[in-house]
């Protein structure tokens, strides 16, 4: 998606689809969004029910629950990309230090959220993600660090299809990721590269773009599996 243009209006309000095995779940974040004017498309109880109603409605976001019956979030997120790719998935899960964060991240899933997350939250991480940003807290950051730092990434999932040779990237595009990496906004990268944020937003395009990657839990994974970011290096912001 892109900004809204003042000749067509605002963007329009994302499609959205819930998939948890609790009905409470489901009840309460369809209030939610409905509520704050984000259409709920449909609901699924178990992984598999998700997959075809994605199949069917074309979300522009699923808020997926990692542990599902039959087909679990995981799973489920790698067969709607790999049919769905401009889809947006946010996992949702009880535990920021879940042991599936990083396998999520690189089955493509564009971030998480806590299941007490607050009714404002919920919405504004929706409308994040569906413009295609990724939702990633510092907890988050710090577990992914955790995990290479430890040797320990669990079952791996099979990475997204983005390219690791950086050598095509500028050394201000490397120091760039290598902050994105570190889980640093783009306000966050203006201010510690003493840049606009729109130079810094044209940078963080040019990365996308040379590395084929879709956001910034795909540039994440990246600057991890690249050694361009060693646990000895985060600065837990």
């Amino acid at each position: 998606m892109t900004a809204s243009d003042p000749a067509t209006g605002p963007e329009p309000e994302p499609r959205v689809l819930i998939a948890d095995d609790q009905e409470l779940v489901r009840t309460g974040f369809r209030m939610i969004l409905r509520a704050r004017g984000i259409t709920v498309a449909g609901e699924a109880a178990d992984g598999a029910e998700a997959l075809a109603a994605a199949r069917r409605l074309r979300p522009d976001v699923v808020l997926m629950d990692i542990r599902m019956p039959n087909i679990d979030g995981l799973e489920a997120t790698r067969q709607i990309l790999r049919h769905l790719p401009d889809c947006r998935v946010i996992m949702l899960t009880t535990f920021d230090l879940d042991r599936c964060v990083y396998d999520a991240l690189a089955a493509g899933a564009s971030g998480f959220l806590l299941k007490d997350v607050t009714t404002a939250h919920l919405a504004s991480a929706v409308r994040l993600v569906a413009t295609g940003d990724a939702l990633l807290a510092p907890s988050i950051t710090r577990r992914l660090v955790e995990r290479f730092a430890s040797g320990d990434r669990g079952p791996r999932s099979p990475s997204p299809a983005i390219h690791r040779d950086l050598t095509g990237l500028t050394p201000r595009e490397l120091e760039v990721l290598t902050l994105i990496g570190r889980g640093q906004s783009n306000a966050e990268l203006a201010d510690t590269l003493t840049l606009s944020e729109a130079t810094v937003k044209t940078h963080v395009a040019r990365i996308f773009a040379k590395l084929a990657l879709r956001d910034r839990a795909q540039a994440v994974v990246l600057a991890y599996e690249t050694g361009l970011v060693l646990p000895d290096t985060n600065t837990g912001s």
